[in-house]
């Protein structure tokens, strides 16, 4: 068990590493050179990085305003969402930091547009890989997961406005050509992700067992969630079996996976979408 532990945080650390180094490459060889900006937290930086030079005597980078701009939200993570969760996602901006200062700033094309799709693939290659483990690249992921859990809004709100923000900041200051190639990036971006990593906030998993009270009691000790158990039987087997159905955000999706894996490798899991819930479910 604990060699499992082991390697499971391994995985994870390599996983946040590749993903930190490709976002850097997204950003610096393409997003930077075109004047395009990110999503999130690394588009903020490498906004207020531009303002910096052309309005203030000062120089800052992009690489160390994103991890300036993270300080105060790994401490809110800590308090408000979960020690591994914010753990690897502070690993995940520090590697980005300094990737963002290794990493030179070279353009790789003169084309917007193809700067604008590159940048935006392949650094959401990088936060894909990154959700996909169970961490986040830190930032926004943060704010918006705290905030929906105050006020009961989806994410995907948070993220509009935070977007929407830089945005016309870019349009306003920049010209409003880089404000749309920006658009373009972050369409390409967000269809990325959703193939790598559900951006859906909640999930339903439907757990069929012979192991449910080994099962329930993992699950309970790594996470707080309701759990339904029905009686099921196997229509070719006509073998006696329970299923076990648990909503969770998508968070505690990479938790769940692996807690199966290790309890009952043969057990049959069907996770869905969830579009809504009426009824209690726990938020923090």
């Amino acid at each position: 068990m604990k060699e499992n532990l082991v390697f499971e945080h391994g995985k994870k650390i390599i996983v946040v590493f590749i993903g930190a180094l490709l976002n850097a490459i997204g950003m610096n060889l393409f997003l930077i050179p075109a004047n395009v900006y990110a999503s999130g937290f690394a588009g903020a930086a490498q906004l207020l990085a531009n303002l910096f030079t052309d309005f203030t005597p000062m120089k800052m980078s992009t690489g160390i305003l994103l991890a300036i701009l993270n300080i105060p939200v790994a401490i809110l993570g800590w308090k408000k969402v979960g020690r591994s969760f914010t753990v690897y996602s502070i690993i995940s901006v520090a590697l980005m930091s300094l990737f963002l200062e290794l990493v030179p700033i070279e353009a790789q094309s003169p084309d917007i547009i193809l700067n604008a799709v590159f940048g935006g693939v392949i650094a959401a290659i990088g936060i894909g890989m990154t959700l996909r483990v169970g961490a986040s690249t830190g930032g926004m992921d943060i704010v918006a997961l705290v905030l929906s859990k105050m006020k009961g809004r989806s994410v995907g709100t948070y993220f509009f406005i935070m977007n929407a923000v830089i945005i016309i900041t870019a349009g306003a200051v920049y010209g409003w050509e880089k404000a749309l190639y920006t658009l373009v990036t972050l369409y390409v971006s967000t269809r990325v992700i959703d193939t790598i990593h559900t951006r859906h906030q909640k999930h339903t998993a439907m757990i069929i067992t012979k192991k449910t009270e080994e099962l329930k009691k993992a699950i309970h000790d790594k996470m707080v969630r309701g759990i339904t158990v029905v009686p099921a039987k196997g229509a070719f087997s006509n073998e006696e079996k329970e299923m076990m159905i648990i909503v969770l955000t998508r968070y505690e999706l990479y938790d769940l996976e692996r807690i199966i894996k290790e309890i009952d490798p043969h057990a049959f899991t069907n996770i869905v979408q969830t579009t809504g819930i009426l009824g209690f479910f726990r938020k923090d």
